[in-house]
């Protein structure tokens, strides 16, 4: 067997996942809340104003994050989507599914956030620009991928056949971001890159970068959050959640469905 396959099946184990997820988990919101307290102060409060966008600008240090993390969201949908299909791991159809709810959260709050700075800036909420065409799309992907998977029984059925919408839905990641290489669009070019210098001041650069990596640290404590839960759920008759629930609950009681 591979070693990277024989990695996720050993670290795929759902006792071995459920204690893991709940000893990280934590940490890692103290992690995210902490770095996106300091990232909001730098940037709502210390971070200069835009010459030409004024105080509008500080709605990107929300924007730009949540649009990255649009992004990542589903391509780690769409991995852990592909490694359950090729190679039947159970914790990564549990992953891709638990990743969609985060993901479209994320989206929504970039067409929300994009429309608040388009406002002022555009002078509308919203224009069937490239960008903000292919991220609605984005959203529509993920809302597509929820109802699938809510609307067969079987749930690792579901999984399978919602991770292959996404895999057919990833054509939409390179549209979203090269579209304002490829069109004439309103949404502005790249200011942040990760080769080659980047033509925003480091004053709001860094501000930016602090929250950038607190939504992907909070994105995987809530990941973890929602895995667990969804273990829980399935494996509601295992002999390993209701000990994994003595240990944490001394007083609880099996999850629906769970024998006594």
């Amino acid at each position: 067997m591979h070693p990277l396959v024989r990695w996720f099946h050993r670290f795929g184990s759902p006792p071995t996942f459920y204690r893991w997820a709940g000893a990280a988990q934590p940490w890692l919101f103290a992690a995210a809340l902490l770095l996106g307290a300091v990232g909001l102060y730098f940037g709502l409060v210390v971070a200069p104003a835009d010459y030409l966008q004024g105080e509008s600008v500080r709605i990107l240090y929300i924007h730009v994050p949540s649009a990255w993390m649009s992004l990542f969201a589903y391509l780690f949908v769409a991995v852990n989507a592909f490694v359950a299909l090729v190679w039947r791991i159970r914790i990564s159809e549990i992953l891709a599914m638990a990743a969609v709810p985060i993901g479209a959260m994320f989206t929504a709050v970039t067409l929300a956030s994009g429309a608040l700075w388009g406002r002022p800036t555009w002078g509308t909420y919203w224009q069937w620009d490239a960008r903000l065409t292919s991220e609605l799309v984005l959203l529509f992907l993920y809302i597509g991928i929820l109802a699938l998977y809510h609307a067969i029984e079987d749930r690792r059925r579901a999984a399978r056949a919602a991770g292959l919408l996404a895999l057919v839905g990833v054509v939409n990641l390179p549209v979203i971001h090269y579209s304002v290489r490829w069109w004439s669009t309103l949404h502005q070019g790249e200011s942040v890159k990760l080769f080659g210098e980047s033509s925003m001041h480091s004053s709001m650069l860094w501000p930016l970068l602090l929250m950038a990596a607190a939504t992907h640290i909070w994105f995987f404590a809530s990941l973890a959050g929602r895995a667990r839960l969804a273990l829980l759920e399935a494996d509601s008759d295992k002999a390993w959640v209701r000990e994994a629930l003595k240990q944490s609950l001394p007083d609880a009681s099996p999850p629906h469905g769970a024998s006594a």
